[in-house]
């Protein structure tokens, strides 16, 4: 029997790098904790993150489990989801003119061996005026996303100056090295 990849996201950018790398796979999602110790290093968080959202998923032994977690580091400071409208402001501010890192963790169950790794990009957005943030926020509603953005849609068309590293990273998957990991697992 073939082994079935499952993917622990509800992320619908997830989703659609798999579809779009011809992956065959299921979605399956669990509630789980994405808390973290105080005083974890910021490249560590994303791959503790994603391990519990693939520990957290039932599966047989003929599962292979893909989960991902997203952070956005500016100076060493993790930028999550924004609250509301205000926050999302505030944190595309915070962002505008400044290079900060894209940090994607992935973790891969086959039975009972694990594979994590993480994939970081650097990214460089113009400064940006209040009227563009505003625009942005007001029309895409970046709330589900860390760092207030999604490179995908208009901030990333019009304000991002330089990206060094996996464009697909910054989307919330580094869906090239996945497919290369799952291709070794068969």
């Amino acid at each position: 029997m073939a082994k079935k990849i499952i993917l622990a996201s509800q992320s619908p950018r997830r989703k659609m790098l798999l579809e779009w790398a011809e992956i065959s796979f299921e979605i399956r999602v669990k509630e789980t904790n994405e808390t973290f110790p105080v005083g974890m290093k910021v490249e560590e968080v994303p791959v503790l993150i994603a391990r519990n959202k693939a520990l957290a998923i039932d599966r047989s032994a003929d599962d292979i489990i893909v989960a991902a977690d997203t952070v956005v580091v500016l100076n060493d400071e993790i930028i999550g989801k924004p609250a509301d409208r205000d926050d999302a402001i505030n944190i595309l501010k915070k962002l505008s003119g400044q290079t900060h890192r894209v940090i994607t963790g992935v973790v891969i169950l086959n039975g009972e061996h694990e594979q994590a790794f993480s994939d970081v990009t650097e990214v460089k957005f113009y400064s940006l005026t209040e009227e563009q943030i505003t625009f942005y926020v007001d029309k895409y509603q970046p709330f589900d996303k860390a760092g207030a953005y999604a490179i995908q849609e208009w901030i990333g068309v019009v304000g991002i100056e330089k990206i060094d590293g996996d464009f697909y990273n910054v989307m919330g998957l580094p869906v090239s090295r996945v497919v290369k990991t799952l291709r070794q697992l068969e």
